[in-house]
């Protein structure tokens, strides 16, 4: 029975160390976030941490393009009825590589820039600033509203055999948690 025993528990720590190795392979979180009145419209700040696989590694030096997009979320609380959505925001973002100038290009929304290294880009990428969210004449100064946000990989803009592929595999889940907060509008200024 001990060598059976023995070998239960050493499939056991196997399973563990494996998943908890699987687990780390993606990780994306939210460090900082915060939405400041601008001069006329409330803009987002945000600062993820994000690091990919091995896998995406690759997929990226293939020339097949990653689609990101980061989420904001403005809601406004009611007692009687569901929360009201003021607004919501998507920004889409395609990191690609081209192979003759050995460059990786990213594309946030519909402006394009070139880096010479992967690192470049993320970092690029993962630092949004300054991103419009909604005009302050929108919201009533005084007031209290949530805002949530995420960034993720967005699978669905894949070529179909690798949505396949991404289906149950957690190689292809890079998402963060949403990032929930409340904030106080401040009155937008009459002109």
């Amino acid at each position: 029975m001990a060598p059976l025993h023995r070998l239960l528990c050493t499939v056991l720590l196997v399973l563990a160390f494996g998943s908890a190795g699987a687990a780390d392979q993606n990780v994306a979180s939210i460090r900082y976030a915060e939405l400041l009145p601008a001069e006329d419209q409330y803009v987002l700040n945000a600062d993820i941490t994000l690091d990919l696989n091995p896998r995406l590694d690759e997929i990226v030096l293939r020339g097949i393009p990653l689609h990101f997009v980061a989420e904001c979320i403005l809601t406004r609380s009611r007692w009687y009825w569901l929360d009201e959505t003021i607004v919501e925001r998507r920004t889409p973002y395609r990191l690609t590589y081209h192979a003759l100038t050995q460059k990786y290009r990213l594309a946030i929304g519909t402006l394009g820039q070139n880096f010479d290294s992967l690192d470049e880009a993320l970092r690029t990428m993962t630092r949004i600033r300054n991103w419009g969210i909604v005009d302050r004449t929108r919201l009533r100064g005084g007031e209290s509203y949530n805002v949530a946000v995420r960034f993720r990989l967005d699978t669905e803009q894949l070529p179909k055999p690798f949505q396949v592929t991404a289906i149950g595999s957690s190689d292809w889940k890079l998402e963060t948690d949403w990032s929930r907060w409340t904030f106080l509008a401040i009155a937008a200024e009459r002109r």
